[in-house]
């Protein structure tokens, strides 16, 4: 896979290779024979009827029981974090070593080549992967949703003192003045570059033609803010609140003003580790869902924003990370709330059931931003990456809910629904796109 590491250069998204994809329908991904799991499996059933297999060997123990996972320094690496540091990971006979990343682009390349066996990860990236864009295709497993909401987008002090305070005031600006602004986010293909595409594009701005639009790693977005080589940027926390703690940004929106409860960070693979190691994939869901579930608790936030504050983790000062994760907000340009869609991790189990509409949503921006060339089967697609079944088996062990549906809807800012009912009309009904 090419290697486009960003850490010592920025590349502008018109940079990246637009691929036509394949648009027919793939075969769905098949797993490997399962393991028995539990009371339900003895019987043969699991909620929603799903029958299971017995493992060859006659047992659902981990084919792999030291498990090397990726992560980047942020506030939603947490689930990654705690599963390894409380233990969480031994209930199910594995052990999680957590491995910090210096980019989004390393996580793609290790995990593709197996240096990672899973990685906390955007989900888009894992659609990306998918389909070839940007670099080598390989085909992907989304194993579970880490989080909702907590990401943003801020502005510069500079732009603040011209006047800019919204998405309306920067159109203004950009109107009426002759030079070229430049916003940053995370991966041309992540969650970041989306949730700023789709917010400069609904206050009418287009994000690849009025603005330079350039690609930085989360822990070094607030230095490059500092030197002036960017106006804005989209990244998750605590990266927004580090620009308001070190007087160099203010924040203009969060990820949930854009669309309350989105799909951010998933649990990433290869198809072929998933075939390879059905149990041990398994065997990861639960430790993470556990965590999850912890860190979901109000009481328990403290704490974990403590653990996750060190050097080798997030690397940023407690109370930087502890305001946000807790839904205390402030903008830094006069506003002072208290967020109820902040950061979410368990919300019992609906951040983590891996939705095939969250994922067909991402490659419907991919289409509408040029990345992809022509609609793809999105369905097919959706159906062989995010592992539903899988996700099923884990969460019926820990007594956790699944929805009935493998959809949901949701309302974004600019009050257009979208459902994964019609996802190739979806992505061509904006006026402002590639």
């Amino acid at each position: 896979m090419g290697n486009d590491n960003t850490s010592n250069k920025v590349k502008t998204l018109d940079q990246q290779p637009n691929v036509v994809v394949d648009p027919a329908r793939r075969d769905f991904f098949k797993m490997s024979a399962m393991g028995a799991f539990g009371a339900a499996a003895m019987m043969g059933l699991v909620p929603n009827g799903i029958r299971t297999q017995a493992y060859a060997a006659g047992s659902d123990a981990p084919e792999i029981k030291e498990v090397k996972i990726g992560f980047i320094p942020l506030t939603d690496c947490a689930p990654i974090v705690v599963a390894a540091e409380m233990g969480f990971d031994k209930k199910y006979g594995i052990k999680i070593t957590p491995s910090k990343e210096a980019s989004w682009a390393a996580v793609r390349d290790k995990v593709a080549n197996g240096e990672l066996h899973a990685a906390h990860i955007l989900y888009g990236m894992v659609y990306g992967v998918q389909l070839g864009i940007g670099g080598q295709q390989k085909d992907m497993a989304v194993l579970m949703g880490l989080n909702h909401n907590g990401q943003g987008i801020t502005l510069s002090n500079q732009l603040k003192e011209k006047g800019v305070k919204d998405g309306r005031s920067l159109k203004r600006l950009l109107d009426n003045e002759n030079r070229d602004y430049t916003f940053a986010q995370t991966f041309p293909t992540g969650t970041h570059a989306m949730w700023l595409n789709y917010w400069l594009a609904a206050n009418g701005i287009h994000p690849l033609k009025d603005v330079k639009n350039i690609v930085v790693p989360p822990p070094q977005m607030v230095a490059n803010m500092r030197i002036g080589n960017m106006d804005g940027y989209c990244v998750g926390e605590p990266w927004n609140a580090r620009a308001i703690f070190d007087k160099v940004g203010f924040s203009v929106a969060t990820s949930q003003d854009i669309w309350t409860d989105h799909p951010e960070k998933v649990l990433g693979t290869t198809a072929e580790f998933m075939e390879k190691n059905p149990n041990t994939a398994r065997a990861m869901v639960m430790a993470i869902l556990e965590a999850c579930r912890y860190i979901d608790a109000t009481e328990n936030r403290a704490k974990v924003a403590k653990l996750i504050s060190g050097k080798a983790y997030v690397n940023a000062p407690e109370q930087v990370i502890a305001g946000r994760f807790v839904g205390d907000y402030d903008n830094g340009n006069g506003k002072v709330w208290k967020d109820p869609n902040y950061m979410k991790f368990f919300e019992d189990g609906k951040v983590n059931y891996p939705f095939l509409s969250d994922g067909m949503w991402f490659l419907t921006q991919h289409k509408r931003w040029g990345l992809l060339k022509s609609d793809p089967d999105y369905l097919a697609v959706a159906s062989k990456v995010n592992q539903t079944k899988l996700y099923t088996e884990a969460a019926s062990q820990l007594g956790i809910s699944v929805p009935k549906s493998t959809m949901r809807s949701s309302k974004l800012m600019d009050g257009v629904v979208w459902d994964g009912s019609n996802p190739a009309a979806y992505a061509a009904s904006f006026k402002i796109k590639a």
